[in-house]
């Protein structure tokens, strides 16, 4: 007893020689936080090291070592206090997160990519902290392999290696006139036959040398430039072209760069064509491939980029197409998304509302391709419902309807078959807006359906499928415009994504209006079409179609009409099914009922197909309804 009572005493005493450990090891994390955050590595290492001589298994205290090492390149410390780190929490991600730096630092590729393939197989949710970080690893060892392969090419005395060297240095000489610099731009661009050129311009300090020349600065960056400096800034937009495609060390140099981020944005704006041009050529480069959006994204003020490129669209040539290409690209990334929005209903609406009233004035490929881009950005729920709530940007999309119903150039087409996209997908919202132009809307749709144009026939039944829902009026409108049998018409004729939309706006016809349940009986024989699409296996359609078949069984004798059909046994199998889609099973337990309610000999074949409890459990939805 005596010997468990010490051992008792002593456990009791570590536990609290511990807990106060533990007190004064966090305190002096907090101590070394402090002084990280202040860029003073030194103290914080040293507090991050007394308080491990407190507690030598607190992982966050050799963690945070690491990082403080990596700030001070210390790269095979951090490796160390990494290890000690994992050795208290084998699954820490901090740990070699940190490690992978470090050995990537020390030009360990595959050490580095063991540690970020660990991260990814501990939290499979870091996969694009994963992809991050192996990008990084991947475009680190290509640079160092660029490097190696230029100095051998230079030191074996190719001759367009020694070239760029010696034409840096004599762009090198200051207090030129600016005539003289231009030239030198000119044959070096000249000299950019691969990646040996690109690699030795950047390891010869290209980079610096022409950024911080002050005559070259000067005109660069003039706010008005007159002739020779409009041709300067062309020429140095033609090398930086030459020096960055496909090389993306040499691509995230020329961005990093202070005057870069200004420029770029008043190039664009410069109204310049030349210069413009060159401009666009350049991000081009970077949009078209992940990594370069990315240094994008990451470098530039974005914020105004939308509309200063959808300005292009007034342009005749090949301006036009460049900007949209690279708004096609840049919309892929999320954080361009996130910094549109910033100036999206102020800046980026009206001018977008002006392009399509002007619509006879601009470049029509590039509207159809711009109002694409803005369709796309409705992905993003903060743009859509800005666009959705704008009256302008509606009367503007009704106004170039009506513009193209009057051409029949595949021009007209094009732009048609976009801004019905885009209302498609404005019309997933719902607002004061879109029910005051609802009937508008559903009129300019109607001619649409007797397009020769499939894809516009499908948008526009689309469109009608997503706006009568907002307003009665439109509703009784189109029926009295014989929607329901240009409806029936494209359910016969088939294809999925028509039949969706089709079936769609016959059940909202047909919910609330009378004339369109008693079109449907009188359009479509004894229900074959309705009948047809309860055996799709798409659910959305059959959910419908069973809502259909639903609404217009009150027309009297449409339930009769179904005395010799198998519509109970499709009913039951649907009622009683397990589609993912509850509205399916709903839709058609109410059918069933209401067949049954109108026409009551159907029950004696529902009774042989065992089918009355699904009916019974349908009469809660047929007293709802």
């Amino acid at each position: 007893d005596g010997f468990l009572a010490v051992l008792e005493k002593d456990a009791r005493e570590r536990a609290k020689r511990r807990k106060r450990n533990e007190h004064l090891a966090n305190a002096l994390k907090e101590k070394g936080n402090d002084a990280f955050r202040k860029g003073d590595y030194v103290t914080a290492i040293e507090k991050y090291t007394e308080g491990l001589e407190k507690l030598k298994d607190k992982q966050e205290l050799y963690t945070n070592r690491a990082q403080a090492y990596l700030k001070m390149h210390e790269y095979e410390k951090a490796i160390g206090d990494c290890e000690w780190a994992l050795k208290c929490n084998e699954k820490c991600i901090k740990a070699y997160f940190q490690m992978g730096k470090a050995h990537l630092a020390l030009k360990h590729f595959s050490e580095s990519r063991q540690c970020y393939q660990k991260i990814l197989e501990i939290d499979p949710q870091k996969e694009s902290l994963f992809k991050d970080c192996m990008n990084e690893v991947n475009l680190e060892e290509k640079r160092m392999n660029e490097e190696e392969r230029a100095l051998k090419e230079f030191q074996s005395g190719k001759l367009t290696a020694l070239s760029v060297k010696e034409l840096l240095h004599k762009l090198d000489r200051p207090d030129q006139n600016i005539l003289y610099y231009m030239g030198g731009i000119r044959v070096l661009t000249g000299a950019m036959r691969d990646c040996t050129e690109q690699t030795l311009f950047r390891t010869n300090d290209g980079f610096s040398i022409i950024n911080d020349n002050k005559v070259i600065r000067q005109g660069f960056c003039a706010e008005r430039k007159d002739a020779v400096e409009v041709e300067l800034s062309v020429s140095l937009l033609f090398l930086w072209q030459a020096v960055c495609t496909g090389n993306e060390e040499n691509q995230r140099l020329l961005l990093t760069h202070p005057d870069m981020n200004v420029q770029l944005s008043k190039l664009l704006s410069s109204g310049v064509p030349e210069i413009q041009k060159e401009t666009l050529a350049l991000i081009s480069l970077y949009s078209e491939t992940e990594n370069g959006r990315r240094l994008l994204v990451r470098h530039q003020d974005l914020t105004k980029w939308l509309q200063v490129l959808m300005m292009f669209v007034n342009s005749p040539d090949a301006r036009a197409s460049s900007a949209m290409n690279i708004l096609t690209h840049l919309t892929k990334e999320e954080n361009f998304k996130t910094q549109c929005r910033i100036k999206f209903s102020t800046d980026v609406l009206p001018l977008f509302s002006q392009l399509l009233t002007s619509a006879k004035l601009v470049n029509w490929t590039a509207l159809a391709h711009c109002i694409g881009i803005m369709g796309d950005l409705c992905a993003d729920v903060v743009m859509r419902k800005q666009m959705a709530d704008c009256q302008e940007c509606w009367q503007a999309c009704l106004k170039l309807v009506d513009e193209c119903l009057g051409g029949s150039t595949p021009k007209y087409h094009e732009c048609l078959f976009a801004v019905l996209g885009l209302m498609m997908n404005l019309l997933l919202e719902s607002n004061a807006a879109i029910q005051y132009f609802a009937v508008d809307v559903s009129r300019r749709c109607m001619p649409l359906l007797s397009s020769k144009d499939g894809r516009i026939v499908t948008r526009a039944i689309g469109v009608l499928s997503r706006v009568l829902p907002a307003s009665s009026l439109a509703i009784e409108e189109v029926v009295k415009g014989g929607v329901v049998k240009k409806m029936i018409k494209f359910l016969k004729a088939g294809g999925q994504i028509t039949s969706s939309y089709a079936i769609k706006t016959l059940s909202i016809c047909t919910k609330s209006n009378s004339q369109a349940q008693e079109e449907v009986v009188k359009s479509d024989k004894r229900f074959g079409v309705l009948l047809k699409l309860l055996d799709s296996e798409n659910e959305m359609i059959v959910g419908n179609a069973a809502f259909c078949l639903g609404q217009c069984l009150v027309v009297p004798g449409a339930a009769t009409s179904l005395l010799n059909s198998n519509v109970v046994m499709i009913l039951l199998k649907h009622a009683g099914g397990d589609a993912t889609n509850t509205s399916v099973q709903e839709n058609a337990a109410i059918a069933l009922g209401k067949l049954c309610v109108a026409e009551p000999r159907h029950i004696f074949q529902l009774r042989e197909l065992n089918g009355m409890a699904i009916l019974n459990s349908s009469v809660k939805y047929v007293h709802r309804v």
